[in-house]
């Protein structure tokens, strides 16, 4: 039922941001095809500004943080989306402005997100491992080529290639590489050249293109196929900034066409070049050597040791001579010594000794029985006893005993 007003009776603004308000929640949840003309984050929430497709409107827009990342691909300014959204009226400000509930990317983007899927899920079963990379050869025999009939990305491989090293052998397979059915085509070459023995590593090659032409290089079985090529592969599709996931399998990633010849082999006059300042970096070092040696064996000549050869042999037979002399001395000193040390001693065991009494003419008696006579009381008369003097022993008999008085 319409608003009855008059100048006479005006509605107050109050009610009509009510009105406004309460009119545009009876819309509900809406599904929205837009252009996002501008993106600002903030913690926790995003702004954003749609624009329509074709007409000059635009519209305010919030969301949370989390319903912007859930999005598979980045959802950046100039994507088309289409949102779930649920218009709002803040009637302090008499704004209108969508409050989002859903994002989801249409055109490209839905392509960009279903292809980061496919990167996703390779990638955890570990195809674009490093560990699964196999090296190039420094100067392959022969060089396996995958690439469009008459292209330019042909042209730029070979020319750039011959002109680095003129005598590099190819083995061309030509492909269709855009459109349905490339993607098989690529894969039926890549097996005939994988089997070949003579090819040693194998170019994928296309120049650039928009995201769609590029589209069979992401190819899930032509992925699966170059991650099980014995071979190693090289990825050159189209410009620097184009990275199909192709470029993520293959054992090397060339930015160009032109910048895959120069990994493919190397440059013969720089092979040369340095060669050559190899061998002159050898000669000088030979020559420093003998240099070095021919100065250390003429030191070792001038040395005295070399001059006199026999000096050291002299010098240790007199050092030898001076320590037999000094053995011999000490020796001699250390008997004579000792030979004064039995002398003093046999003296003194001679001035002890009952012998030496004996020879100043005592005497020593002893009964039969051995015992040494020390009185005249241990004697008998006309006993018999012995006298041992200093050369022999006297048999005697007591006549008589007489004692002597002591003072």
């Amino acid at each position: 039922m319409a608003l009855q007003t008059s100048a006479d009776s005006p509605a107050p603004l109050r009610q009509i941001s009510t009105l406004l308000g309460s009119w545009i929640d009876r819309l509900g949840a809406v599904w929205v095809e837009a252009e996002v003309a501008q993106l600002t984050r903030r913690p926790g929430i995003c702004f954003l500004t749609l624009r329509d497709l074709r007409a000059t409107i635009f519209i305010d827009a919030t969301c949370h943080l989390s319903i912007l990342d859930a999005s598979p691909a980045p959802i950046t300014e100039g994507a088309r989306v289409v949102v779930q959204a649920r218009p709002t009226f803040y009637a302090p400000r008499g704004a209108l402005s969508l409050e989002l509930r859903e994002i989801r990317l249409q055109g490209e983007g839905e392509l960009l997100a279903q292809l980061e899927r496919r990167r996703q899920l390779l990638a955890a079963e570990g195809l674009f491992a490093p560990h699964h990379k196999q090296p190039l050869p420094l100067l392959p025999h022969g060089i396996g080529l995958i690439t469009g009939r008459g292209s330019a990305a042909e042209r730029d491989v070979l020319e750039n290639a011959r002109r680095r090293w003129p005598d590099v052998r190819f083995v061309v397979q030509h492909a269709l590489m855009q459109g349905e059915g490339s993607a098989r085509g690529i894969m039926a070459a890549l097996a005939e050249l994988d089997a070949d023995p003579t090819v040693d590593v194998i170019v994928i090659a296309r120049g650039g293109g928009s995201m769609q032409d590029l589209l069979p290089f992401s190819d899930e079985g032509l992925i699966r196929a170059v991650f099980a090529a014995r071979t190693p592969v090289v990825s050159a599709i189209g410009h620097e900034p184009d990275i199909p996931i192709l470029d993520l399998v293959a054992d090397l990633r060339a930015s160009t066409p032109t910048d895959a010849a120069k990994h493919l082999v190397p440059a013969v006059i720089e092979e040369l070049t340095a060669l050559a300042d190899m061998r002159e970096r050898g000669r000088l070092a030979v020559l420093a050597l003998i240099d070095r040696e021919q100065r250390g064996l003429a030191a070792a000549r001038s040395r005295p040791v070399l001059a006199t050869p026999t000096s050291m042999v002299d010098t240790a037979a007199r050092l030898l001579s001076d320590q037999r002399d000094r053995a011999r001395r000490s020796i001699v000193n250390r008997l004579d010594r000792a030979g004064d040390e039995i002398g003093h001693h046999l003296a003194r065991v001679r001035g002890l000794s009952p012998l030496a009494t004996l020879e100043r003419g005592y005497a020593v008696a002893q009964l039969p029985d051995g015992t040494v006579v020390t009185r005249t009381a241990q004697l008998n008369p006309d006993g018999e006893l012995t006298v041992r003097i200093v050369d022999g022993i006297i048999a005697v008999r007591t006549l008589s005993i007489e004692e002597t008085p002591h003072d």
